[in-house]
């Protein structure tokens, strides 16, 4: 059938006025047009939409039934003519977004709901990840933005700090060192270590091992996991302690102690970080709400 939206704003104009010179105006068109129009769309359908007389138009049944089509044909064009609008300008879309045991229980959470209540058209997918698989993630393009444990300079990305943590360390209950109100990293030379496996936590051993070896030792692993939450775990079960960041105040579980460790100014940096490409007006959107909180904390 050869008839386009024109010939349906042409008759729905028509059946709403039952007049084909109002219409004609309503439409800025010359009459005759509108009639050859109409007459175009009925040879094409081939059924009468409307009765004509001298004096009066009025819609058949078949005209009826079409008008209906017509009105939920024209709102569903212009919906798409939104939605196509609000995608161009980032204000609809999907984001897959990785995150570390870190981000989770300290920023993160907070910055999704900020951000969906502004944009409440892009959709977020957030993914747990360690840092190496988000990297990789990135990399490939399976994941839209980060939330990786810092530093993190690479040619191609952008990023930014979201979250700067103290690092405390986990004790269980019945622990001696659980009675101090602090302790200093020196102290932990010769404790049993729960840690996160060397392979996925690689980032942040990096960051603990230095510390620890400023402070004369190698920490001692003799139990690994995969997670914070089987970290925790373990610890509860007393097969060691481990050293955390503050956000383990979030969601530190019943039996265990968390203590600050004196002396130890470095804190842990928790980035949030993208490759530089604008193919996704949703990622443009993110990203810059992103520097906007940064700029703005």
């Amino acid at each position: 059938m050869r008839f386009g939206i024109r010939h349906i704003r042409h008759f729905t104009a028509v059946a709403e006025e039952l007049h084909f010179r109002r219409a004609a105006e309503r439409l800025n068109m010359a009459q005759p047009a509108l009639s050859r129009s109409i007459k175009h769309l009925e040879g094409q359908i081939g059924v009468q939409l409307l009765e004509r007389t001298n004096r009066s138009v009025s819609l058949t049944k078949a005209g009826e039934v079409f008008l209906e089509g017509c009105h939920s044909m024209l709102a569903n064009m212009e919906g798409a003519v939104t939605q196509a609008r609000k995608a161009s300008i980032g204000e609809i879309g999907h984001l897959v977004i990785g995150y570390t045991d870190f981000a989770i229980s300290g920023a993160l959470p907070q910055i999704l709901q900020d951000f969906r209540q502004r944009y409440p058209g892009i959709t977020v997918e957030p993914i747990h990840h360690v840092t190496m698989r988000q990297l990789e993630g990135l990399e490939s393009e399976k994941l839209d933005f980060g939330f990786i444990t810092g530093p993190f300079d690479r040619p191609g990305y952008h990023g930014v700090v979201v979250q700067d943590d103290a690092y405390v360390v986990i004790f269980y209950e019945g622990h001696p060192l659980a009675k101090k109100k602090s302790v200093t990293l020196s102290e932990l030379a010769d404790e049993p270590f729960v840690l996160g496996s060397p392979n996925d936590w690689q980032h942040f051993h990096d960051h603990l091992n230095r510390h620890c070896r400023a402070a004369g030792f190698v920490p001692k692993m003799v139990q690994q996991a995969y997670n914070s939450e089987g970290i925790f775990g373990l610890i509860a079960c007393e097969m060691g302690i481990t050293v955390h960041t503050e956000c383990a105040y979030n969601y530190v579980r019943k039996g265990l102690v968390v203590r600050p460790i004196r002396g130890l100014d470095e804190t842990l940096k928790t980035m949030a970080v993208w490759k530089d490409n604008e193919r996704s007006p949703a990622r443009r959107v993110f990203a810059d709400f992103l520097l906007e909180q940064a700029g703005g904390s």
